[in-house]
């Protein structure tokens, strides 16, 4: 008889329930010390952990990922079309995140008396980080624009805060890359790819732990809140704000765009996705979606063989919408239920930093986790905040994967020049 084994997200979630149980027995029994000293320090181990990968992570798989565009001569149209849409629908998903979040304020319904124990943990922490934004305000208004090149990539990618410098090199570094022969950069290429299939091996490593890291972390959270209930109530708000975040971007941003710009209606759309996002729900995975998503995309909705095999492949690595808008959101409702008011100056860090970081996020289960810790740590909100957050994240990680296949599909079917609408205006001419 085979052993049964469980999913990961049934362990995660089982983690968070032993962590709110062990909290709550701790804060009814006085057995709080026994929490701080022998359950919380492996909460901050798995912290660490997500920190000691973050850095090469990004770095590697974004170079991998550009390096992989070898092809971008030949269709400098498509790849042009397919980098600007990308971009836009990125833009759009964090603006919709940073909107809802900043609107609902799921994160400001916890009673500030309750997290006053939290912030004195963090306290220096948020002061050093509220004296570098000043810091920086002193600089004048381009100094975001200025800090973005580094003088010294060794010291950038010692420190996870310098996130955007490292993706600024890794850009430089890759697009030099392509400028050289194909033949004479084939080693780098392979040797970035297989430095990033270790490194995903050590996310694997890093999210199996998640559960133990989870029950540490919810109990040491539950023990600093008092067993406040009004946390778990805020929590389910932030859990239904994300919810319906991405149920609006699959079913009335895509296939308002499909409608407008493409022949293919959006009824149709929607109807032919949906197993491609049962599959990415299931498998929490862009990359092990993309086959699925390949054969309904050209089987399916039509689209051309040519534009398939450039667009999706692409999209795995650079188009993030569902993650960019989490990520947004997650940010936004960290930082109220810490107490920490976000300035304009800061917004601006989660917007940039969230849109540029989508292309570094790896398209497998958990692979937001460790983006969204360098987000937090950039914006000055302590990455011990994902506690709050990570024991109910695995369905929420599920259903920003169906987001991100389907803005895969959408854009292959916008740039694909058998679907673009134009097209239909040839024949009505020669008929007349």
């Amino acid at each position: 008889m085979k052993k049964r084994k469980f999913p990961l997200y049934l362990k995660i979630f089982a983690g968070m329930i032993a962590g709110i149980t062990a909290g709550m027995i701790a804060v009814n029994t006085g057995g709080e010390w026994f929490v701080k000293n022998w359950v919380a320090p492996w909460g901050e181990v798995f912290i660490k952990l997500l920190g000691l990968i973050a850095v090469p992570l990004v770095f590697i798989s974004l170079i991998k990922g550009i390096l992989e565009l070898k092809d971008i001569s030949k269709f400098s149209t498509l790849g042009g079309k397919t980098a600007g849409i990308y971009l836009m629908t990125t833009v759009f998903a964090v603006v919709i995140g940073l909107t809802v979040g900043l609107t609902v304020k799921s994160g400001s319904m916890v009673d500030k008396s309750s997290i006053s124990n939290v912030r004195e943990n963090y306290h220096e922490f948020i002061e050093s980080k509220k004296a570098e934004a000043a810091l920086s305000n002193d600089k004048g208004p381009l100094a975001f624009l200025t800090e973005i090149v580094p003088n010294n990539i060794t010291n950038a990618m010692s420190n996870n805060s310098k996130m955007l410098q490292i993706i600024f090199f890794a850009i430089f570094f890759s697009v030099a890359a392509l400028a050289v022969a194909p033949e004479k950069i084939k080693p780098v290429l392979t040797f970035f790819e297989s430095l990033n299939e270790i490194l995903l091996r050590m996310v694997d490593y890093i999210i199996s732990f998640a559960p133990v890291g989870v029950m540490a972390l919810m109990a040491n959270m539950v023990v600093d809140f008092k067993g406040d209930a009004g946390l778990f109530v805020s929590l389910s708000v932030y859990a239904l704000t994300v919810i319906l975040s991405m149920l609006f971007i699959i079913f009335v941003l895509y296939p308002l765009i499909v409608r407008i710009f493409t022949k293919i209606k959006a009824k149709d759309f929607i109807k032919t996705m949906y197993p491609v996002q049962l599959f990415a729900f299931t498998t929490s995975s862009s990359a092990a979606t993309l086959p699925v998503n390949m054969k309904i995309v050209k089987n399916e909705l039509k689209v051309s063989e040519e534009t398939a095999s450039f667009v999706l492949p692409a999209g795995v690595t650079v188009n993030m919408d569902g993650t960019s808008c989490y990520q947004a959101i997650a940010v936004v409702f960290i930082a109220q239920i810490l107490g920490i008011e976000l300035e304009w100056h800061q917004i601006l860090v989660i917007l940039g930093m969230t849109i540029l970081s989508s292309i570094g996020t790896p398209g497998i289960p958990g692979g937001s986790y460790v983006v969204l810790a360098m987000v937090m740590t950039s914006t000055g909100i302590p990455v011990e905040g994902l506690a709050i957050i990570l024991g109910i994240d695995r369905p929420l990680d599920m259903l920003r994967t169906a987001v991100n296949v389907t803005g895969d599909a959408m854009v292959a079917c916008l740039v694909d020049p058998k679907k673009q609408k134009k097209k239909t205006a040839e024949p009505n001419m020669q008929e007349k």
